[in-house]
């Protein structure tokens, strides 16, 4: 899905660099979280969520979003850290909600406690992750927080709009694109808009990076759902169609629906219908999203968002920071540049 006609001023091993290097400054500050040994129930289940492996883009936006608009992290590691564990709360939460028994390869809180732990010690990590934002260097800590609010209550909102689209027989792409643009999209902007609230941006500052963060949130789900059913075994960390294979309603899915009729619409929406389907037709399924046309039109989706997000924050004034925010949605995207 790469584009020629996206150029930025570095390569990817300097991506990659600055990306490890902030990975582990950022790992090293949430280590320094959540240092009380009593309750025990209530600080190492939160521990133990932000050991796991990972990928911090949230506080590593947040860090970028700075750089791009004063030249410098410095200030906005607390608001990064802010970010990453209230991101960390839902995690927790939703892993109750949905029954899971892993995340990144180990046993989710609330079975290796219990759920009644794990609740309480996500409810303690939101109080938390707003002592972060307060304890940020700036004079505009009511912005702060108020972000923060807003991510928090969208993202419940995404959660539940989820959970209703799981009970209904019929969901449209538009009713999708609202549940994922608040269930992953609004965090990623919010940690761009904090970034720049500690940055001292201006109004139009943080416009653009809120934009980059919404075009960048949604090109990264869609292309979670066209990994799923493309990626060979292993590559996506998932078994190939395991959307398909637990009824979940995608992108791919939904829109294949539209753009199909007969048999083929038929066996598509009994997916939906019986919750699922064997794994041994997932080839079946992935040959009507080639010939229908839904996995063309994904990639063009995230291609002209991804484009449209880099071009957004063009006018942010500190050009390393801004190369970097733009090679790592690249990198995201698992595109050349």
């Amino acid at each position: 899905m790469a584009s020629s006609a996206i150029q930025i001023g570095l390569t990817q091993d300097q991506v990659e660099t600055k990306y490890k290097e902030y990975h582990k400054r950022i790992n090293d500050a949430l280590a320094g979280c959540f240092t009380k040994s009593t309750p025990e129930t209530l600080y190492a289940p939160a521990r133990y969520i932000l050991e796991g492996k990972g990928k911090r883009i949230r506080p590593f936006l947040t860090l970028l979003a700075a750089e791009s608009v004063c030249n410098s992290s410095d200030d906005a590691l607390n608001a990064a850290l802010g970010v990453e564990i209230l991101h960390n709360f839902t995690l927790m939460h939703d892993d109750i909600m949905d029954q899971a028994d892993l995340r990144h390869g180990r046993p989710t809180v609330h079975l290796k406690w219990d759920e009644n732990a794990a609740i309480l010690s996500g409810d303690m990590m939101i109080a938390f992750a707003y002592e972060c934002a307060l304890n940020t260097k700036t004079d505009r800590h009511a912005e702060l927080v108020h972000i923060l609010n807003d991510a928090n209550i969208t993202i419940c909102e995404g959660q539940a709009l989820d959970m209703e689209l799981e009970q209904r027989a019929e969901a449209t792409i538009a009713d999708y694109l609202d549940m994922i643009s608040k269930k992953t999209g609004r965090l990623i902007s919010a940690a761009l808009e904090a970034g720049g609230v500690v940055g001292n941006a201006d109004a139009l500052q943080l416009q653009a990076l809120v934009t980059f963060g919404e075009k960048i949130g949604r090109a990264f789900q869609v292309q979670d759902d066209y990994l799923d059913i493309m990626a060979d075994d292993g590559k996506s960390g998932k078994i190939p169609g395991g959307d398909v294979i637990n009824g979940k309603k995608t992108y791919l899915l939904l829109r294949s629906i539209e753009l199909t009729e007969g048999n083929e619409r038929k066996l598509l929406q009994s997916i939906i219908a019986n919750k699922g389907i064997e794994p041994e037709r997932v080839p079946e399924i992935r040959a009507i999203f080639e010939q229908c046309g839904v996995l063309e039109e994904a990639r063009q989706l995230i291609n002209r968002d991804t484009e449209e997000a880099l071009s957004a924050i063009d006018p942010l004034p500190f050009g390393e920071g801004r190369d970097h925010l733009k090679g790592f949605a690249l990198k995201l995207m698992k595109r050349d540049f």
